[in-house]
């Protein structure tokens, strides 16, 4: 783990040379799938490097470059001269003399975009992800490579091509080279130089276009702006002080993440999109929905999804973990425990909730705001879920109950119903409508709501099944059509029937 000198970003030329070195030798996220096998490549997402160290003894190129920008390894010059232009590596920055070897002055790491292009992260040595033991490092400095949490923004991010594009806290640049993809212009800010610096590495040595670099905090490089897109994974630790410029933001408690998301609003071109990662506490004597609620700017409707929740004590170990203090002195690891646990008290946080915002510019006078819990399972990317939520909430909004009676809708995809009930009755206990694609959800529904999703192919109004129903199970029709609606918003809302039309 290091901060070593950095490559030169200046120089296009080379960039563009040792990725075509690194494309003809495999170095890709797929080549190294098949060269270290499923488990060792799933140990090396933990930085677990053993099981890779075994599966690239043989001499062939790409075992070299693995070991080199993958393990870290010191490789025989010869040997990387017979892949890479090494000396003008060597000039550039790339890499290092050891005595008769070459060593990597950062993390090169293999990422597949969305559209199966070959890209490259480039982070500092050590630093791609954190693994179980955490990143381990007391560099405030530091650059992290793709983990978790980028990827998890990454495909929840809404890809519609848009003008302007602002990645926020780029780091690595993974949002900036995804957004590079679908944005005209893309402005990418940090408070951090050496990630600027790192960006520019990882949008050069994936073929991606420039991006407009500045560094600075939050919306301080780009006040006077707006844009289409804003994305970030901030630093959202809540921590007793800003140790680490990667995790922590310097401000108190949950304080960052709520000027981020209140900030976004006025930055915002109408129908654009803020969409974050952040944490949030969960404090004595208030609702934590509530707490989110009040962040939400003016003119905004907003999804926002509590993914996870963790007490304190777990909350301070994990991070206390990441940065490798559980590995110092133990009266220095107890205090530093004992600080956050203080910070907490002093703060009445009982836990902190982690999960994704998104905000969307509306103008709408009634503005949607959808605050929820989610810790199931997902099918990622969801992008498109998250700009479809926020349409079927224009359509609720904008659709009266007389005009959703007299609207048609079709069972959404891949919808499956599940009776629940004891072996052998006549009837079940209740019936549920379960997703097997996006956010995966299940609800549950009378007989009437099953039995009106299940003839939803939108060649019928709402009014005319609910009439047919009313005939079948000898209910009045006039009071069906006067409870059913809420029902029937219900399952629009949360994506079981889709509006035709």
């Amino acid at each position: 783990m290091s901060t070593t000198r950095l490559p030169a970003n200046d120089r296009p030329g080379t960039a563009a040379r040792l990725r075509e070195a690194l494309l003809a030798a495999d170095f890709t996220a797929d080549g190294l799938l098949e060269l270290l096998g499923a488990p060792a490549y799933a140990a090396l997402a933990r930085s677990e490097t053993v099981p890779a160290l075994r599966a690239t003894r043989g001499d062939g190129p790409l075992e070299a470059l693995v070991r080199l920008f993958l393990l870290q390894e010191g490789v025989p010059h010869a040997r990387v001269a017979a892949v890479l232009a090494v000396d003008e590596c060597l000039s550039d920055g790339w890499l290092t003399q050891d005595g008769d070897q070459v060593r990597a002055t950062v993390d090169v790491r293999p990422y597949g975009g969305p559209g199966g292009e070959d890209w490259f992260i480039v982070s500092d040595l050590g630093c791609a992800v954190g693994g179980a033991g955490g990143i381990g490092s007391h560099d405030e400095g530091v650059v992290l490579g793709v983990g978790g949490a980028s990827t998890t923004l990454a495909g929840i991010t809404v890809r519609t091509p848009v003008a302007s594009a602002l990645d926020l806290g780029t780091g690595s640049g993974i949002q900036a080279l995804h957004a590079a993809q679908h944005a005209t212009r893309v402005t990418a800010t940090d408070l951090n130089p050496r990630a600027l610096h790192i960006t520019r590495l990882t949008l050069a040595l994936s073929g991606a276009h420039e991006a407009d670099l500045r560094e600075g905090s939050l919306f301080e490089p780009v006040a006077d702006e707006t844009y289409d897109l804003i994305v970030s994974n901030p630093p959202f630790v809540i921590s007793p002080g800003a140790r680490l410029t990667y995790r922590d933001g310097g401000m108190g408690g949950d304080d960052l993440c709520r000027s981020l998301v209140q900030g976004a609003g006025e930055r915002l071109n109408e129908g654009g999109y803020a969409q974050f990662l952040a944490n949030w506490q969960h404090v004595e004597g208030e609702e934590w929905q509530d707490r989110l609620r009040s962040w939400v700017p003016r003119g905004c409707d907003a999804w926002i999804v509590q993914r996870e929740v963790q007490d304190i004590t777990q909350y301070a170990e994990l991070w206390l973990r990441d940065a490798g203090d559980h590995r110092m002195d133990p009266a220095e690891y107890a205090a530093r425990y004992d600080a956050w646990l203080d910070e907490f008290e002093a703060r009445k946080t009982k836990a902190v909730g982690f999960g994704w915002i998104t905000l969307r510019k509306s103008g709408a006078a009634t503005p949607s705001v959808t605050v929820e819990e989610w810790p199931h399972p997902v099918e990622q990317p969801l992008g498109e879920a998250v700009r479809t939520h926020f349409e079927r909430q224009d359509f609720l909004r904008d659709t009266d109950d007389a005009a959703l009676l007299a609207g048609h809708f079709k069972l959404g995809a891949e919808v499956v119903q599940e009776q629940v009930g004891l072996p052998g009755a006549e009837d079940p206990e209740h019936v549920v409508l379960r997703q097997h694609r996006g956010m995966r959800r299940a609800t549950k529904v009378d007989t009437v709501g099953a039995g009106f999703a299940g003839v939803c192919d939108g060649s019928l109004s709402a009014g005319r099944i609910l009439d047919a129903i009313a005939q079948l199970v000898g209910e009045d029709p006039v009071l069906l059509r006067d409870r059913t609606p809420r029902q029937i918003r219900l399952l629009v809302e949360q994506g079981f029937l889709d509006p035709v039309g």
